[in-house]
């Protein structure tokens, strides 16, 4: 019983995989190792399987939920846009001209 994953959709156009675009993906992926760890590190402090396992599902229901808010949000290059429009400056302010000689200088 193979199951066929559609991944791809064409030429040019992003990854997609089950609604997730682009880098959600990855940042499921990661998510979902991160949780890994933190079951591990609750297993070896002897918290309880079943008490880590519901705050793994609690915690990894949330992530999913996160990602594909986001993903359907931002879509693939909105949200690196979003960042990178929040760290330009709203002025530039230049209060002597001596920069913009000195560049024409050496042209």
């Amino acid at each position: 019983m193979a199951c066929i994953y559609k991944i791809n959709k064409g030429v040019n156009k992003p990854v997609e995989f089950r609604g997730l675009k682009a880098q959600y993906i990855w940042y499921l992926g990661g998510g979902i190792f991160v949780l890994l760890i933190l079951y591990g590190a609750l297993y070896i402090l002897g918290v309880n399987q079943y008490v880590g396992l519901m705050i793994i599902a609690i915690l990894g229901m949330g992530l999913v939920m996160q990602v594909y808010k986001l993903s359907n949000k931002y879509g693939e290059y909105g949200m690196m846009k979003a960042l990178s429009r929040k760290a330009l400056p709203q002025v530039v302010r230049c209060k002597s001209r001596k920069v913009f000689i000195k560049k024409a200088g050496k042209g």
